[in-house]
């Protein structure tokens, strides 16, 4: 009788979690495992026959696909400039909606809504910007650096991924910040005041530590996000001009499905991609865990 009355509970919170679990299992754990196996094989993602190829994709990539090479270093410096450039903007935009009294809900709804629009739709939208209207402005005004080839170079259509990644999802970071920033004891910021402490140093040395969590969120959201961008990519430059702007989802999807049809292939840099993240995620969040601590 009291073993049934202590199972009971545990059977509960089977029965609830069972639909989620089947679901998880069904939909992502056995295609992921089955991505495994085939990224063994020589798969063309078409027919039954492939054959078992062993560690010679992993091998391929890394000694002989130049291409996939530049995606990689490509990823990682675009990976470098998205995270530092979202935070930093994310929080300061956070710490700007917080300083205004009256129209707070206002400019925190304007710096949300970007996060609201698809990302293939923004995307085309920020296209026809680069494309027709910066030049026009240009030429109607005295904004004469809008005259770019935004999508002509390699290096303005890295500027242009950036700015429409940023413009995206800033405002999502915003409001994690402005979670965290309202979290902040204020005696404590009241008491740094009356010792004389500048804006400046109160921010330093009290509301960073203090808001560390969220920084923590903030970072794991856009390390994850950046390694997997496809989309802006994808409608903004197409991976050019060339494959200067091909990222590691671009160039395995090219690999796998538009280019060469090689869906073993394709999925090996997609294992690839996937240890990559593990362990640069694992590693931020080991080290950002320890500020918290600190703080």
């Amino acid at each position: 009788m009291y073993r049934a009355l202590k199972t009971k509970p545990w059977i509960s919170l089977l029965a609830f979690a069972a639909p989620a679990l089947v679901f998880y299992v069904i939909f992502l754990l056995i295609p992921t495992l089955g991505g495994v196996y085939y990224s063994f094989t020589d798969w063309n993602g078409l027919f039954r026959s492939y054959h078992f190829v062993g560690f010679s994709n992993y091998v391929e990539a890394f000694t002989e696909d130049s291409r996939f090479i530049y995606s990689l270093f490509y990823t990682l410096k675009y990976v470098l400039a998205i995270v530092i450039l979202q935070n930093v903007i994310g929080l300061g935009l956070a710490v700007l909606v917080e300083s205004r009294m009256r129209t707070k809900a206002l400019f925190r709804t304007l710096f949300f809504m970007p996060n609201m629009f698809s990302v293939y739709i923004s995307t085309l939208m920020w296209t026809f910007i680069f494309s027709t209207a910066f030049p026009q402005l240009a030429e109607k005004t005295l904004l004469h650096f809008l005259d770019q080839p935004w999508l002509g170079s390699s290096s303005m259509a890295f500027v242009s991924i950036l700015l429409v990644s940023v413009w995206q999802g800033a405002g999502y970071l915003m409001v994690i910040y402005i979670a965290a920033l309202q979290g902040v004891p204020r005696d404590l910021q009241e008491a740094a005041t009356i010792d004389g402490a500048t804006p400046f140093r109160k921010f330093l040395h009290i509301t960073l530590p203090m808001i560390m969590p969220a920084i923590t969120i903030c970072a794991f959201l856009t390390l994850n996000g950046s390694f997997k961008i496809f989309e802006v990519v994808y409608a903004l430059t197409g991976g050019g001009p060339g494959y200067s702007t091909e990222v590691i989802a671009f160039n395995i999807y090219q690999e796998g499905f538009a280019r060469d049809m090689r869906y073993g292939y394709a999925t090996a840099k997609a294992m690839i991609l996937f240890l990559i993240i593990l362990v640069i995620t694992v590693t931020q969040v080991a080290v950002l865990k320890k500020k918290e601590v600190e703080a």
